[in-house]
């Protein structure tokens, strides 16, 4: 007789370290029905709907049978003629939708995709620390290694690329970057695009730049595409997504912009592992990228307005010192002072003040020492979580 099988999973799951926002949602859920009244501070879900101009598009699509069927791999040739319009206006590179746009199902499809298209097992990729945990979780999957780059406080949360051991940097296949930047809000500048530009033709890696935040951003700072840079199309993509610049977290539509050789071999996996997003979905992504933009603008109004809120009220409570970011919607406080480590601190706030937030060490071991709040949330939950966690220091 067969023995009976068992479900013994993969290594590589085995691994694989727990995914932070899936985890923080089921303490969150486990409270709840609990009956405890619950500030969510911990992901960043924008708080307003989706505008009214791409619901409608939506609405419209859904009803035209040719977008029941299976859309292109690559993605609607209108949408990547979308994107490389909003390319041209925005930053003023010149992008061909023909092979140089992938559409993506949200733009973590293709960051977590990326590693298995050009990394051989025990291959590094060179992955910020704090950073967004999709970059080491694609690495791992890959049979990769994670080479993590201290970005410290000190030095404005940006990686000293100097620091690598040439060993590591010579095989090292991929260079993770993301700014305007998840978890710490601080945002870089082309100067530092450029020193990034030539690390990478030096060792003949490719740069990944998450650019997903790259319309939220304050103080008179305006970011760059990474592919602005003389020498960057040759050594780098850039990943965007419509979830943060939209409100469409929901809708799941990103896309890649990358030179033709990088572009088709993400594709050829793609093509073996997944099918696009929806063909509705991306002629709604085509009225957000070419309709009236601004929404946008009013939309940074408000979350400037949070940010001044929380950032005041975090720099209120004993032990928290938090820098004002400029970019994305999340400030960064460092909580050192509190005595607690991230985790300790996060858990204290959850069950002793009823705040959501996300322990520093989520993204990273360099991110200990810090929490992640998101304002992507209404004036009125900043103050009431401010005055709970102050409450609950006392």
């Amino acid at each position: 007789m067969k023995e009976k099988i068992t479900l013994e999973i993969s290594e590589r799951i085995k691994r694989l370290p727990p995914y932070p926002f899936a985890e923080l949602d089921q303490r969150k859920a486990e409270l709840r029905a609990k009956g405890v009244d619950l500030i969510d501070l911990g992901i960043g879900d924008p708080d307003l709907p989706t505008p009214k101009r791409i619901v409608e598009r939506m609405r419209q699509e859904v009803l035209n049978p040719q977008n029941h069927r299976y859309p292109s791999y690559e993605g609607l040739h209108e949408f990547r003629e979308a994107v490389s319009g909003w390319y041209a206006r925005r930053f003023g590179v010149n992008v061909d939708p023909e092979v140089e746009v992938l559409a993506l199902i949200g733009s973590k499809e293709g960051i977590a995709h990326v590693p298995l298209a050009f990394l051989n097992p025990g291959d590094y990729s060179l992955i910020p620390s704090p950073g967004y945990p999709v970059y080491h979780a694609g690495t791992m999957f890959a049979g990769g290694r994670s080479f993590f780059l201290p970005l410290l406080e000190e030095k404005l949360f940006l990686p000293d690329l100097s620091q690598v051991p040439d060993e590591v940097a010579e095989k090292a296949k991929l260079l993770f970057i993301n700014y305007p930047n998840n978890p710490t809000g601080v945002v870089a500048d082309k100067g530092f695009f450029a020193e990034v530009v030539k690390f990478a033709q030096q060792y003949h890696l490719i740069v990944c730049h998450d650019a997903a935040y790259s319309e939220i951003f304050f103080d008179g700072y305006t970011p760059s595409s990474f592919l602005e840079v003389d020498g960057a199309k040759e050594v780098g993509l850039e990943f965007h997504s419509l979830s943060k610049t939209y409100n469409m977290t929901g809708w799941r539509l990103g896309y890649m912009v990358a030179p033709v050789k990088m572009a088709e071999r993400l594709q050829d996996y793609l093509v073996s592992a997944i099918s696009c997003t929806a063909a509705f979905t991306q002629w709604a992504g085509i009225e957000a990228l070419t309709g009236d933009q601004s929404f946008i603008y009013d939309m940074m109004k408000r979350f400037k307005t949070k940010r001044d809120k929380i950032v005041k009220g975090l720099n209120s409570i004993p032990g928290f010192t938090c820098l004002s970011p400029k970019g994305a919607f999340y400030t960064f406080p460092n909580i050192k002072e509190t005595g607690m480590n991230s985790q300790e601190c996060a858990d204290h706030l959850l069950y002793n003040a009823g705040v959501a937030c996300l322990p520093g060490t989520a993204f990273g071991p360099y991110g200990e020492g810090y929490l992640r709040f998101s304002y992507a949330t209404t004036l009125e939950n900043i103050d009431e979580a401010i005055e709970r966690i102050n409450d609950s220091f006392k």
